[in-house]
């Protein structure tokens, strides 16, 4: 950890006590600031405010107080909390500086920083960096909106490591000083426009990633989406990543994942299937390229990595047959896009809670299933739609009665998908739960050596 001293007898006001801000609020003491926390909610009874105060550190709850900006603070504010709530508004009218504790992380970690945004593939693309530093005599570690508060992390890591941090538009607000030395932009659509009220202030917050870099730094971009930041003055060392063309930086050609010339990997041979996660791919690769992970760790991990749980999930390999747990697709778009992921033909469990819809939308992306096997309340409405269309269906009882019934039609190269379109309250208490009962049916039908 860094020795900053900016901090040292700072008056500090911390808004927000859930994970990250009990962690800032520790840093800052360590710092030396003066360091009051602030949370709307009644902390009488809350364990961390009681560690918090034991600490000597003020804990105000149940109110947000205008009088707490009398000391004119620093404030680092939780990021979920908008910038229209009177406390914060009122801070912006001082003229007061509003941070998020990601800026904290930059000001002490040792480690050289690779940030993760976008709107989608953020989380898969830093859990893949992450996988292949595992692999790697590079260590790596995990942190950010991914679950692991990143000053804290910060704290832990060494200048022979690297900060792993995904990073939402909402921490990307709070920045002043933070500077990844290799930023990802995976992609930048609409989204969260209730809380940044327009398009343009959303991508604007995303693009405060690569503010702060200098010539020394890597941006990487989505090539088909280089409008977005060709009119920007950037320093960094640009890179593009296409799953279309050759560009300056990582493509596909010829079916391979190419980077300066040199073919890394036939995407034939990668375990996280759809267009989507060839883009995350691609990112992933180049970030851990410049990070100096090797190639052999990056095909490891690119020829394992099982993915987010229950979001098409790779659990494994039965003879010639992967198995993917999509059980996290309780609706019909989100099996929509599972279904157009594979090439191959599918053998697909679905079915779940019965909400009184049909299942017509999914006809258009059905052409690739080979077999259908389903269960639960929707059992007979998926078997409609599955004769509708010529397709070979199988009724189970249950997820695990679905595997054990697909040993005797599958056939070689045959992907076996669990995505099912339902909710999973009729037979599973969640779907994290339903998705667990199908990889022990996996494993369970392995062979025994």
């Amino acid at each position: 950890m860094l020795k900053y001293t900016e901090l040292e007898n700072k008056n500090v006001l911390v808004i927000g006590l859930a994970k990250s801000g009990y962690e800032a609020a520790k840093l800052l003491k360590k710092l030396g600031a003066n360091v009051i926390v602030n949370d709307g909610k009644d902390l009488s009874q809350d364990a961390h405010a009681i560690d918090l105060e034991n600490m000597g550190i003020t804990v105000i709850g149940g109110d947000h107080p205008l009088s707490l900006l009398d000391s004119n603070p620093i404030i680092f504010k939780n990021p979920g909390i908008p910038y229209n709530v009177p406390l914060i508004e009122a801070a912006t009218e001082k003229g007061l500086k509003i941070l998020t504790e990601v800026e904290l992380s930059y000001l002490i970690s040792e480690a050289p920083i690779i940030g993760v945004t976008g709107t989608n593939g953020k989380t898969t693309v830093t859990s893949l960096i992450g996988d292949m530093f595992q692999k790697s005599r590079v260590t790596g570690k995990l942190s950010g909106n991914i679950g692991y508060v990143a000053s804290k992390v910060a704290q832990e890591v060494s200048a022979d490591d690297y900060l792993v941090t995904e990073l939402s538009s909402f921490q990307l607000l709070g920045i002043d000083k933070y500077k990844p030395h290799i930023a990802i932009i995976t992609n930048i659509y609409s989204a969260h426009l209730d809380y940044h009220e327009s398009l343009e202030n959303y991508q604007n917050a995303k693009k405060k990633i690569y503010i702060n870099q200098t010539e020394n730094d890597y941006l990487i971009c989505n090539y088909h989406q280089r409008h977005l930041i060709e009119s920007e003055s950037l320093k960094a060392k640009t890179y593009y990543f296409s799953t279309h063309q050759e560009v300056d930086g990582i493509y596909v050609e010829d079916g391979y994942i190419v980077f300066k010339g040199f073919r890394i990997i036939h995407i034939d041979d990668l375990v996280l299937p759809g267009e989507h996660n060839l883009e995350n791919i691609l990112a992933a690769v180049l970030a851990a390229l410049l990070s100096g992970v090797s190639v052999k760790a990056i095909i490891d991990s690119l020829t394992s990595f099982s993915g987010i749980e229950h979001r098409l999930q790779y659990i494994g390999t039965n003879k010639t047959n992967k198995y993917y747990n999509d059980s996290k697709a309780t609706n019909t778009l989100a099996t929509q896009f599972a279904l157009n992921s594979f090439k191959q033909p599918i053998i697909w469990l679905c079915g779940g809670l019965d909400r009184g819809n049909d299942f017509d939308e999914l006809i258009p992306h059905m052409k690739n299933v080979r077999v259908m096997v389903t269960f639960g309340e929707t059992k007979e409405k998926f078997v409609k739609l599955g004769e509708s269309q010529g397709k070979y269906v199988i009724t189970a009882s249950d997820v695990q009665d679905a595997v054990d019934k697909i040993q005797s039609v599958i056939e070689p190269n045959d992907v076996v998908l669990l995505s099912p379109a339902c909710a999973s309250w009729d037979q599973y208490n969640t779907f994290e739960e339903r998705g667990n009962k199908f990889i022990q049916s996996f494993q369970a039908n392995l062979p025994s050596f």
